[in-house]
């Protein structure tokens, strides 16, 4: 006997201020300049959202040639490795490095590992008065300290970006680790919009008032005051890596 295929189903969720993206229906798209790859836009303005977040898997001879405008670009290595080229020069990428390219910035990815991964999140950029547009910046995760979050020595937060001293961005990238068992002191409910994919693990999310099983591989876009939690489930800890707007007047003046 045949057995029913049955293709209707999915744990993906798109609502008015969030989203849970689980790549089961993923549709290709094409990006001018970005050739023999493969991109998968998750998170953009179509859906209510004030960023744009993609998801790239370069093939053979798989290259992204392009130049920054109105909007900032953050690019993390998810798998694999490629080389990058800005301002003349190269540098290699492997898993958990990242890059940050400002606006009005040409770049080139290629020499890639076939199959490598590439996360981005894109920002209009909103200048500051009396501080300059921020420079390139190449760096990995190992790198960065691991600080302890709320108190919570089982909360692990990471900043990417020097935002917290740098008021020139005005975007975060931050990873944040749970250990097993742990999960977020307070339902947040706050201004900053979130887009995030996981790393690692996996655990409970609550949007809004609705929870959500998610597990690695899963993305969520969380719109300006939806009430978010998260716990992890499991013996392993869960992790992801996330965007969020920082730094600028909460209104115009």
């Amino acid at each position: 006997m045949d057995q029913i295929k049955l293709t209707a189903l999915s744990h993906t969720v798109v609502e008015s201020d969030h989203a849970v993206i689980t790549g089961d229906g993923f549709v290709n798209s094409v990006v001018p300049g970005w050739t023999n790859c493969v991109v998968n836009v998750v998170i953009n303005e179509a859906m209510g959202a004030n960023f744009c977040q993609l998801l790239i898997t370069m093939e053979e001879a798989g290259k992204l040639t392009g130049k920054t405008k109105a909007s900032q670009i953050f690019f993390y290595v998810l798998e694999g490795g490629c080389t990058v080229k800005i301002d003349g020069q190269e540098t290699k990428l492997k898993k958990g490095s990242y890059v940050y390219i400002p606006i009005d910035k040409a770049y080139v990815f290629d020499q890639a590992i076939l199959d490598t991964k590439l996360l981005t999140f894109h920002k209009v950029y909103e200048k500051l008065d009396a501080y300059e547009v921020p420079a390139t910046l190449i760096g990995h995760e190992s790198d960065i300290e691991q600080t302890i979050y709320c108190d919570d020595p089982d909360l692990l937060m990471q900043n990417l970006l020097p935002d917290m001293t740098d008021l020139s961005f005005d975007m975060a990238v931050n990873i944040f680790t749970y250990n097993p068992g742990a999960n977020l002191p307070f339902v947040e409910t706050h201004i900053m919009e979130h887009g995030l994919i996981y790393l690692a693990g996996q655990g409970i999310y609550r949007l809004a008032d609705k929870w959500y099983p998610i597990k690695k591989g899963d993305s969520i876009w969380m719109a300006p005051y939806c009430p978010q939690w998260f716990g992890a489930l499991g013996k392993e800890p869960a992790a992801y890596i996330y965007y969020k707007n920082v730094n600028r007047f909460p209104t115009i003046v």
